[in-house]
């Protein structure tokens, strides 16, 4: 909980801000840290890889709606959160 609320003060916009597309694209990547980390460990566990799955494929398309939004905004996310090099 404490690593969630740290995620969202990284990444809102405003003081009120829970889910604007940079905290939902910050949010999704820490889930798919840490999900990566646990199929690394479990290889046979695939309904956790598909939730892996969507999760990258909703980021995708988050990050693609910030980019047609806000170029400024993609590109301090993924710095951020060292997604594109």
């Amino acid at each position: 909980m404490e690593a969630k609320a740290k995620t969202i003060d990284g990444f809102k916009l405003h003081d009120l801000d829970t889910g604007s597309a940079d905290v939902q694209i910050a949010l999704l990547t820490q889930r798919i840290n840490h999900l990566t980390e646990h199929l690394q460990k479990f290889k046979k566990d695939h309904g956790s890889r598909r939730g892996l799955l969507m999760m990258v494929s909703q980021r995708r398309r988050l990050l693609d709606y910030l980019q047609t939004i806000d170029v400024s905004r993609y590109v301090g996310v993924t710095k951020k959160l060292k997604l594109r090099k």
